[in-house]
């Protein structure tokens, strides 16, 4: 009883000081009428998940909208946001000022949206959510891998978000995804605290009632074909093997095509290429990732190459990957783990 009173305390805490950084970071919500008030609570049982749709304004082009409500109650630093969009973080703060400029000059009114004007900023909503979950799930600069706080307040928001709005299947995709991933947060890590591939991972330490709440919602996303929903059967397809050689990896090859139908990327390719490699072998992975722009400077581009070097017996090509790897890796426990991997083939 008492810890709940003291999670509500810090909860209502968190919530002023998130949103005193919105009115001082934007410089202004639109003043709202009682009436509106009254409406917006209805409508959003959440104080911070409806500051997020007030951030995601339709104004604005899609990523800017996406990295100001990140960097202002995501909780995200600008070199995280430009980690998680590949740009620099000079890029990345550049797009953030040209927002606010563009916000202030335009005198655009930073108002709680209606239910009609949901739909046009769901989609920015659940990159946030997203892009949240993600930094919590691998972080890029933290000393940990894994900002537990980051992800559990993804998961939260997602939670909420379904509530609100029950009939986007999208949202619960987006849910699915996070509890599939966050399965396995207990064997990301051995005991010494050094990072733990997935194949390698112990699976009697996945979280099994987050796996069977996360398939129960992605049975209820057949026919529905979307960026979240096909990553969620990825992830749903991960989550059945009971051991790493059980694993599906044509399946996983071809949702990645669906994938990068759906929503082009370097980076869908390269883990496109990656299940390739799995089911059909490394050489056929490796020339799919050569054949790949724009991530030179991603750090987990040049360790899956790396990784396929290896096995194919290409050791000293392996080496230099890994270590192209290593300086552009930011976190800790990664760049410790790519250490031992050079020193193993050294």
């Amino acid at each position: 009883m008492a810890r709940n009173k003291a999670i509500d305390r810090f909860r209502r805490a968190r919530t002023l000081e998130v949103k005193k950084e919105v009115l001082e970071g934007l410089e202004r919500l639109a003043p709202k009428s009682e009436e509106l008030e009254d409406e917006a609570e209805s409508e959003f049982p959440d104080d911070r998940l409806r500051l997020i749709f007030t951030c995601c304004h339709p104004a604005l082009r899609p990523q800017a909208r996406v990295a100001l409500t990140l960097r202002t109650l995501g909780g995200l630093t600008t070199a995280e946001i430009a980690d998680a969009f590949l740009v620099t973080e000079a890029t990345m703060a550049q797009r953030i000022v040209r927002a606010k400029t563009k916000i202030r000059d335009a005198g655009i009114p930073y108002e709680v949206p209606s239910a009609e004007q949901l739909p046009e900023r769901l989609p920015a909503v659940l990159a946030t959510l997203y892009l949240i979950f993600n930094e919590g799930y691998f972080a890029s600069r933290s000393d940990s891998l894994i900002r537990t706080e980051l992800a559990d307040e993804a998961i939260r928001l997602a939670r909420v978000l379904i509530e609100t709005l029950p009939r986007e299947p999208e949202a619960r995709a987006l849910l699915a995804l996070m509890l599939l991933q966050h399965s396995r947060r207990e064997a990301r890590l051995d005991e010494a605290g050094e990072m733990v591939l997935l194949e390698d991972q112990d699976r009697s330490l996945w979280d099994r009632a987050q796996i069977e709440e996360g398939l129960a919602l992605v049975e209820t996303l057949r026919g529905v074909i979307g960026p979240y929903s096909t990553q969620a059967r990825i992830a749903a397809v991960h989550a059945v093997a009971e051991r790493p050689e059980d694993t599906d990896w044509g399946r996983i090859a071809l949702l990645y095509g669906q994938l990068r139908r759906i929503q082009p990327s370097p980076v869908i390719e390269l883990n496109r290429a990656i299940a390739v490699a799995m089911e059909l072998g490394p050489e056929a992975g490796l020339e799919l990732i050569d054949a790949i722009d724009g991530l030179d400077r991603y750090a987990p581009f040049h360790v899956s190459r790396a990784d396929l070097l290896q096995r194919l017996g290409r050791s000293e090509e392996a080496v230099e990957a890994y270590r192209r790897g290593l300086e552009l890796s930011t976190n800790p426990v990664q760049r410790s783990f790519l250490e031992r991997r050079i020193e193993e083939l050294g």
